[in-house]
């Protein structure tokens, strides 16, 4: 390394990450010293958040004693064309600044890749996407500097990942000019399985139940109509308890999207479906994704999980219409004039809403004055193609109080999720995939099942999307029945799920 006091400018680089989804994009961190009037410049297409590193690393530098030579100092983010965003660039710019002014040997650092954001003291603070840019430097054969708290995060990706996870960039110095050693002993942890509310808690409601159930055993969609208080609510809060736990692949997924979002805690990682329920006054940016900066909206972070919606007419029209491609596809494409980003959204979606504004419909006691024209306005808010999307439409009945005191408690999640996860492992046997995401063609159905599918689609007129999804239905039943083929009662079952005339 070259002396400071030499005309040459000085050059020295370090890896680190932008996120494009949820793929972390390699960005070279370029840092030249050069003589001339003091300046502090960062370029490559840098937006605010990374334009005021210079203050914290500068602030960094001097909380440990040193500051920054009176020389012109130049940032350069290559690829220049690429847009960065985001504070984990201060590591990353403060280790390549010590390296270009001789205070950390080169050779230590050029194995790493860094990421991470610094606090005015020097402490490095948590940040998002740790997850990702660990997967993708162990692709690069890089090691990763990141956080003290996301170590454990950033080592899921191979346990043998060199990873260096310092409290401060003072600990850091220290470590690579030897004066102290960091252990890299840092393990992913595995939550233990949070099921939530149990099934048991619910009296009654055996239909609910049932529809349920059958939900969570194909991954299908699901819709509850009912009056307020009917315990709609109640029974989505607790499908998470009946699902299995997700699988490494699905862990690892759902996991980098979260940690892009920066919602995973002490960097553990996410191994049960994850439940999401925003409020019907989200905006639409909020639910599928985007902004300026066109970040995962609340379709991604159900990914694997469940994507309930309370009230669904009282969602803006143009909100429910964008979940028609990500319901069929399981994917969200967020385009924007800069660049285009495809997040992942295979998620689960339950829905509930009231028959009418009131709620009351069909209650002669407590119906509204414009009832029946107000079910149809309030029911029409929903489009046909969306209502065609979801597979499952159950009524919810209030309990009287009589059933309320005396009904007794149903069986607990952990029975239901038992044969849950036996008719999903039929499932993944017979075409690899849940029976949501199936082609018919691979069913084995029985010719009166057949012939009552076609009688039913002709007579309550199903398009052919519902028709398929109809056979996908079916063949869930008789994956919790234990049958090889579906048969006719399998179909009859799954008929009484799709009528339209369960939410009229």
């Amino acid at each position: 390394m070259a002396s400071l006091n030499t005309h040459q400018p000085i050059i020295s680089r370090i890896q680190s990450f932008t996120f494009c989804g949820i793929i972390a994009v390699p960005v070279t961190v370029e840092v030249q010293i050069a003589t001339g009037l003091p300046a502090f410049q960062i370029v490559g297409l840098a937006d605010k958040s990374v334009g005021e590193s210079r203050e914290r690393v500068r602030a960094a530098l001097l909380s440990m004693g040193l500051s920054l030579p009176p020389k012109r100092i130049l940032i350069n983010l290559v690829p220049a064309d690429l847009p960065k965003e985001g504070a984990h660039f201060d590591l990353p710019i403060a280790i390549a600044l010590l390296v270009a002014m001789g205070i950390i040997p080169f050779e230590t650092v050029s194995p790493y890749a860094a990421i991470g954001e610094l606090s005015l003291d020097g402490n490095i603070n948590a940040t998002r996407g740790v997850l990702s840019a660990s997967l993708t430097a162990f692709e690069n054969e890089l090691g990763l500097i990141c956080p003290s708290s996301q170590g454990s995060e950033a080592r899921w990706g191979n346990p043998n990942y060199d990873v260096l996870a310092p409290q401060s960039l003072n600990i850091l110095l220290a470590h690579f000019r030897g004066e102290q050693v960091l252990r890299s002993e840092y393990t992913a942890p595995i939550l233990s399985s949070d099921y939530g509310p149990d099934l048991s808690e619910i009296k009654g409601m055996a239909l609910g139940r049932r529809a349920l159930e059958i939900a969570a055993a194909g991954g299908h969609s699901l819709l509850m109509n009912g009056p307020p208080g009917a315990g709609k609510s109640m029974l989505a809060s607790r499908l998470p308890s009946i699902l299995p736990d997700l699988n490494s692949h699905e862990i690892l997924e759902t996991s980098r999207i979260h940690s892009l979002s920066s919602i995973l805690k002490n960097g553990h990682l996410i191994t049960r479906p994850p439940y999401r329920a925003p409020h019907h006054s989200a905006s639409l940016a909020a639910l599928v994704g985007g902004g300026a900066k066109a970040k995962p909206g609340e379709v991604s972070l159900a990914n694997h999980g469940v994507l309930f919606l309370d009230e669904l007419p009282e969602f803006s029209r143009s909100s429910l219409e964008a979940l028609r491609q990500p319901i069929e596809t399981g994917t969200i494409s967020l385009a924007r004039a800069a660049h285009h980003t495809t997040y992942p959204a295979r998620f689960q979606l339950i829905a509930a809403m009231n028959p009418c504004r009131c709620g009351y419909l069909g209650d002669a006691e407590k119906l509204c004055r414009k009832a029946p024209r107000c079910g149809e306005d309030y029911t029409a808010k929903i489009s046909g193609p969306m209502i065609d999307r979801i597979d499952l439409h159950v009524s919810i009945k209030a309990l009287s109080a009589h059933e309320m005191s005396y009904a007794p408690r149903g069986e607990d999640s952990a029975t239901v999720r038992a044969r849950v996860e036996t008719a999903r492992t039929l499932a993944l046997n017979r075409q690899n995939c849940c029976n949501a995401q199936a082609s018919p063609d691979v069913f084995e159905v029985d010719d009166d099942a057949r012939s009552l599918t076609i009688k039913a689609a002709e007579k309550i007129r199903l398009s052919n999307r519902g028709m398929t999804r109809l056979m996908r239905v079916s063949r869930t039943i008789a994956d919790l029945d234990g049958a090889q083929n579906i048969q006719r009662h399998h179909v009859a079952e799954a008929i009484s799920f799709r009528h339209r005339s369960s939410i009229s």
